[in-house]
């Protein structure tokens, strides 16, 4: 399956769009990660903890997204974003949305 964040990919032809494929997932910062958190807070810099967070939870809602997309059928998906909302205090959701396509 082709993934990009353009609205057409080079040399093919869509010939059908199937809809709106998605993927998202809900995570929550745990006691653990924030005691470090409050630790570099103090010192500053990178808070490694939250980053490797975010990095699984955007893998994740792609993976959810591109099975979608499998569902569906599309030999793509396009113009893909990403977005992040808060759901309650310390939980965040991560989206990840394009457009399932056919090609020629």
């Amino acid at each position: 399956m082709i993934i990009s964040t353009t609205d057409h990919i080079p040399n093919k032809e869509i010939t059908e769009i199937l809809g709106i494929a998605r993927g998202s997932t809900v995570r929550a910062r745990n006691i653990g990660r924030d005691i470090f958190a409050g630790l570099k807070n103090i010192v500053g810099g990178e808070i490694e903890e939250y980053t490797q967070l975010q990095a699984d939870s955007r893998e994740q809602a792609m993976q959810r997204m591109i099975a979608d997309g499998e569902r569906l059928h599309a030999d793509a998906i396009i113009n893909i974003r990403l977005t992040t909302s808060v759901v309650t205090q310390g939980a965040a959701e991560i989206l990840a949305y394009g457009t399932a396509v056919k090609f020629k």
